[in-house]
């Protein structure tokens, strides 16, 4: 069994207990679940510089502890400062050091898209993101068939939520593809060996349809591969164990973005 197997059952087992926990019922009464969301896709085709999307990333199933230093307000309140476009906030505790409590923490100080990044397996899931005040959710095409994709992407966009699909090769793509995505990402990391791999997302560009914001994700550590990425018509860049492995992720993030202007007003 692999890693993304095992994950994927023992979300299973979270989610039974949440449902029974905080029913359905109880998080459409959050005050947060009738809020208008942010657009991220908005927010990435109107940036005049390409658009970062900064995670908030405890631990990793194939790293270990990643940052056990830094609080949640700070770091993501200086991402802001940095400029990115939006935040990815990993809510899976048990693998990546995550909770449901990250994504209110953040939404409750900030104005600015951000995405629920977990992996999603159910309705229930998807409710509870609106309900906490997410504005993307992540649904991951490995974990997934094609009428799960389809099902859950539809009710994200019925409560107002963006899709950011994520695959990570040709057949993923080829049997994810639906109405009810807005944002497609390539992860450059496979979640069954952890392998990691920026020329993924340079084989992939071609397949993905223009209609969606295309985003790459995962292994993204220095601002010249964001720039050879924009030549394959990507358009956000979401980042994440670059920054949080160092010992001030906003300050990281800060000269993350200023370096990549300068390349920018270079080419």
């Amino acid at each position: 069994m692999s890693i993304l197997d095992k994950i994927i059952e023992n979300k299973k087992r979270e989610v039974f207990t949440k449902k029974i926990a905080e029913p359905i019922a109880a998080l459409e009464t959050k005050p947060y679940f009738l809020r208008k969301t942010y657009s991220l896709v908005d927010q990435i085709r109107q940036s005049e510089s390409p658009a970062i999307i900064s995670e908030f990333k405890r631990k990793s199933p194939s790293k270990g502890v990643i940052n056990d230093w830094s609080t949640i307000e700070e770091v993501t309140h200086d991402y802001i400062k940095a400029g990115i476009s939006g935040l990815s906030i990993l809510t899976d505790q048990d693998y990546f050091g995550g909770s449901i409590n990250d994504l209110q923490t953040v939404r409750g100080h900030l104005n600015c898209p951000v995405l629920r990044k977990d992996f999603m397996i159910d309705e229930y899931q998807i409710i509870e993101a609106k309900a906490m005040g997410a504005d993307v959710i992540l649904l991951i095409a490995a974990a997934l068939n094609t009428r799960e994709l389809t099902a859950l992407g539809a009710l994200a966009q019925s409560l107002g939520l963006e899709v950011l699909l994520e695959v990570h090769n040709q057949s993923e793509l080829e049997k994810s593809l639906n109405p009810h995505i807005d944002l497609l990402g390539v992860n450059n990391r496979n979640l069954r060996t952890f392998e990691t791999k920026v020329g993924v997302s340079k084989s992939l560009a071609a397949q993905i349809p223009n209609d969606f914001v295309k985003v790459s994700e995962s292994g993204i550590d220095d601002p010249q591969v964001v720039i050879d990425l924009m030549g394959y018509g990507y358009q956000g860049f979401l980042i994440g164990e670059c920054f949080m492995k160092t010992l001030d992720p906003g300050k990281h993030c800060f000269e993350f973005v200023k370096s990549l202007k300068s390349l920018m007003d270079e080419t």
